[in-house]
């Protein structure tokens, strides 16, 4: 179920200015994400970051596929 990165994703204006953070650490959403875009693997990421579950890594994709979901695009004339 897409929604259940609810459990692990937080955002909190005394975290990061607010950005979605995995709960507990001070780790952001982006930060993850970009992590796995610049070619990091879960078992790296895992490895250099021990307060981080492999359920947080994919909380941190379900949120990224809301929010795309949620986008808006207008076509340009």
């Amino acid at each position: 179920m897409l929604s259940d990165w609810e459990d692990r994703i937080t955002v909190d204006p005394k975290i990061l200015v607010g950005k979605p953070v995995i709960k507990g650490t001070r780790l952001s959403v982006e930060f993850v994400l970009g992590l796995l875009a610049n070619g990091w693997s879960v078992e790296q990421i895992l490895d250099a970051y021990s307060e981080l579950k492999r359920e947080d890594i994919i909380a941190a994709l379900k949120y990224a596929v809301e929010m795309v979901k949620q986008e808006k695009v207008y076509p340009l004339a």
